[in-house]
C-alpha cells in the first residue's frame, strides 16, 4: 500500500488504529423543546419515554438523509442507541472510549445512566472513556447524548448556519447535534491521545506524541517513517512525561535531488507512512500502536507571492461551503469526499477555500492524498463581546491543534469579513481580538500564513486578501494593474467599501512583499437564476455565463501584482446559485471548459474544432 494510503473511512487519519467499529446508523432520536429530559432522567437505561423518533447518524435532524428533515428550529434534542458489549469490552486494565467527531453544540453523554462527557463546541471532536461506567455482565450497553444547539445565539460560533427560521441571503439551513461521525476504540491505559507532525524539508521531521497519561514507570516510544517501503528515519524514545517532542533526521533530505522526490505538493503529493508504537520500557510490550503519514513542505509568504517549499506558487483556488444537498452541513461519506476533492482538481484549481466550517478530516486526507491546497477557517459567531470571544478562540485553537498535520492545509483564517467583529476600525478591543487570534495560531503552529481578518479590514495578516465581486473585467484589470493602483485601493475603501487595512502595519507589510496580493473571493455568477436565488451576476445563457468567466478571471491572471485569487464558488448551495457545479454535483459547463477559464490554458492543436 502506498504511503498514507487506506480507504478513507477512518474517522481520524492522522491518527488510526486497526482496530475501531462505527456507530454510526440508526439511533433512537427525540426533541426536548421544553428542556425536560435532564429533569424527568433521559440518560437512564430503563427510560421509555422521550425518544419518539429514528435517525440516522450522523446526518443531523435538519438533513433529509437524517431519515427526520425538520427544519423547524428545536434547541434541544436526545439521542439513544444501545451497543453490544463485545465493542465495549474492556478487560485487562484496558479503556473503552466513545469518539465523537462533532456535536453542535453543547454535549452531554451518558453510558449506563453515568455521565462520562460534556463538550462545547460544534465543530470539534472529543472522546467520553466510559470504562468506569460499563455495568458488569452486561450484553449491551445504552449509550445517550443530549445536544443543546440555540438557534438564535450570535455569540455562539454558527458559520453559515441560518439565526433566522428561514435561510437568507448566503446563509443557510442550522444544524443540530450529531454531525460528524461516532466510533468506538478499546486502548491501554496508557496511549497516544494526539499525534502532531512539524516538517522540516531541509532536515526531517518534528514530532509531538501526547500520551492519556503520566507513564507511572518510563516508556519507550518508537518512531519509524518510511517510503516506498524503505525506511528514512526511525527514533526510539524513553519517555516520562505525558508530552514528548521527538526529532526525526531524514538522512534522504541533505541530498537536493532526492529531497525533490519527497516533498509534498499539488502537483506531486508524495507522502510518507508514519508508525508510532508506544512500549512498557521494562517488560518491551506493545501498549500502543496508531498508523499515520506526514507531507513534507513549507508554507509561507515573501517577495509578494505565496511560497510552497520555498518557491512562488500562484494559488487558484475556489470557495467550498461544505453544505450539501442531502446531508446539509454532514456529508454521505469518504467516497463523496474524494469525488469533491477530485472535482476541484478537475476544474484547474490547485486549492480550496473551506469556507466558515471545519470541514471533516476525511476531506483533508483526500486533499492530502490527491495533492489539494486548504485554506483552513471556523463558523463565525456574530456578534462581539466576552461570551463569543472565549467559544470561538476555544473551538478554533481546537481545530488548528486537530488539524496541523494535515500538509494541505497552507493557511488559517480565524475571522472572515469582520463577522463577530464588525467595528475593528472604530473599537480597540476587536482590533486587540482579530490580532490575538492571529497571534495565537502563530503561537500553536508558526509554519504556515495566518490571516487576521479575510477580505477586508486587516491587522495583521500574512496574506493580502480582499473580496471583489465586480463582474467587469475592466474594472479589474485596473484596480490590479500595477503597484500604485493597488495602493491607493489602500489608501481608500476597498472594492466592497471597506477599508483594507486598519493602521498602517498591513499596508506596510503589503508595501514590502511580505504580504502579497490574493483575490481571495471574486466571481458568484449565475446562469439563469430564478427571482429566489441569490447571486451575486446573473447571465442568461450558457454563453455569456462561459464569457463572461473567461474575462474575469483572465483580468486577474493578467494583474502582475496579484498573487493568486479564490473563485466564489465550487458549488450551488441552498438558494445561493453562484457555483460552478450545480447542487448534484453536475458542472454547468463542460469540464475542460471550466479548466482552460480557471488556467488560462489553450486547446492543444488536436483539440481545435474544425472551422
Amino acid at each position: 500500500m502506498r504511503a498514507g494510503e487506506q480507504d478513507g473511512t477512518y474517522p481520524r487519519p492522522i491518527l488510526r488504529r486497526e482496530r475501531w467499529h462505527s456507530l454510526d446508523g440508526v439511533w433512537e432520536f427525540g426533541y426536548d423543546d421544553a428542556d425536560e429530559g435532564e429533569r424527568a432522567g433521559w440518560f437512564g437505561e430503563a427510560v421509555t419515554g422521550g425518544f419518539d423518533r429514528e435517525i440516522t447518524v450522523p446526518f443531523p435532524p435538519e438533513a433529509p438523509a437524517s431519515g427526520i428533515g425538520e427544519t423547524a428550529p428545536h434547541a434541544v434534542v436526545w439521542y439513544r442507541r444501545r451497543v453490544p458489549h463485545e465493542i465495549l469490552a474492556a478487560d485487562d486494565g484496558h479503556r473503552a472510549l466513545v469518539h465523537f467527531g462533532a456535536v453542535d453544540h453543547r454535549a452531554k453523554v451518558w453510558l449506563d445512566g453515568r455521565l462520562v462527557a460534556e463538550h462545547v463546541g460544534g465543530q470539534t471532536p472529543f472522546t467520553a472513556d466510559v470504562t468506569h461506567a460499563l455495568r458488569p455482565g452486561a450484553d449491551e450497553h445504552v449509550l445517550v447524548v443530549r445536544a443543546e444547539d440555540q438557534p438564535a445565539d450570535l455569540a455562539q460560533p454558527r458559520g453559515k448556519q441560518d439565526w433566522q427560521d428561514r435561510p437568507h441571503e448566503v446563509w443557510y439551513e442550522r444544524t443540530t447535534g450529531i454531525w460528524q461521525t461516532v466510533w468506538t476504540e478499546t486502548v491501554a491505559r496508557q496511549h497516544v491521545t494526539d499525534l502532531a507532525w512539524i516538517p522540516d524539508p531541509a532536515r526531517g521531521v518534528l514530532a509531538e506524541v501526547t500520551l492519556a497519561c503520566v507513564p507511572a514507570a518510563p516508556v519507550t516510544v518508537e518512531i519509524a517513517l518510511t517510503h516506498d517501503g524503505e525506511v528514512l528515519a526511525a527514533s526510539t524514545t524513553t519517555v516520562r512525561t505525558p508530552r514528548a517532542r521527538i526529532d526525526l533526521v531524514v538522512p534522504a533530505l541533505r541530498n537536493g535531488i532526492d529531497r525533490e522526490e519527497l516533498l509534498w505538493s499539488p502537483e506531486r503529493p508524495t507522502l510518507l507512512d508514519a508508525r508510532v508504537t508506544v512500549r512498557d520500557a521494562g517488560t518491551a510490550g506493545v501498549l500502543d500502536t496508531v498508523d499515520s503519514y506526514v507531507g513534507l513542505r513549507t508554507a509561507g509568504v515573501g517577495r509578494g507571492a505565496f511560497l510552497l517549499n520555498d518557491r512562488p506558487y500562484y494559488v487558484r483556488s475556489v470557495l467550498n461551503q461544505g453544505y450539501r444537498a442531502d446531508t446539509l452541513i454532514a456529508n454521505a461519506g469518504t467516497a463523496e469526499l474524494r469525488r469533491e476533492v477530485e472535482l476541484i482538481k478537475a476544474m484547474g484549481f490547485n486549492a480550496v477555500r473551506v469556507h466558515q466550517k471545519a470541514e471533516d478530516p476525511r476531506f483533508l486526507y483526500w486533499a492530502d492524498r490527491l495533492g489539494l491546497l486548504v485554506w483552513g477557517e471556523t463558523g463565525a459567531a456574530y456578534e462581539f463581546g466576552t461570551e463569543a470571544v472565549e467559544l470561538l478562540t476555544r473551538e478554533w485553537l481546537a481545530m488548528v491543534r486537530r488539524d496541523r498535520s494535515h500538509p494541505s492545509i497552507v493557511t488559517w483564517v480565524p475571522v472572515n469579513e469582520s463577522w463577530g467583529a464588525s467595528d475593528i476600525p472604530r473599537d480597540p478591543a476587536q482590533r486587540h481580538y482579530s490580532i490575538a487570534l492571529a497571534n495565537l495560531t502563530r503561537a500553536v503552529d508558526p509554519t504556515r500564513p495566518v490571516m487576521s481578518n479575510e477580505g477586508w479590514e486587516h491587522t495583521d495578516s500574512d496574506i493580502l486578501g480582499v473580496h471583489d465581486y465586480s463582474s467587469d473585467p475592466g474594472e479589474l484589470a485596473r484596480r490590479y494593474g500595477d503597484a500604485g493602483a493597488v495602493e491607493r485601493l489602500l489608501a481608500g475603501p476597498g472594492p466592497q467599501g471597506r477599508v483594507l487595512s486598519v493602521g498602517p502595519w498591513q499596508a506596510e507589510r503589503y508595501a514590502a512583499g511580505a504580504a502579497p496580493l490574493m483575490i481571495t473571493e471574486f466571481g458568484g455568477l449565475s446562469v439563469r437564476a430564478d427571482d429566489a436565488d441569490f447571486t451575486y451576476t446573473r447571465t442568461d445563457s450558457d454563453a455569456q455565463y462561459a464569457a463572461l468567466l473567461s474575462d474575469i478571471f483572465g483580468a486577474l491572471r493578467a494583474s502582475p501584482v496579484v498573487a493568486g485569487f479564490c473563485y466564489t464558488q465550487f458549488m450551488d448551495t441552498a438558494q445561493e446559485t453562484n457555483g460552478l457545479v450545480c447542487a448534484d454535483g453536475s458542472p454547468k459547463l463542460p469540464l475542460e471548459t471550466i479548466r482552460r477559464i480557471v488556467t488560462g490554458e489553450q486547446p492543444r492543436p488536436e483539440e481545435k474544432p474544425e472551422p
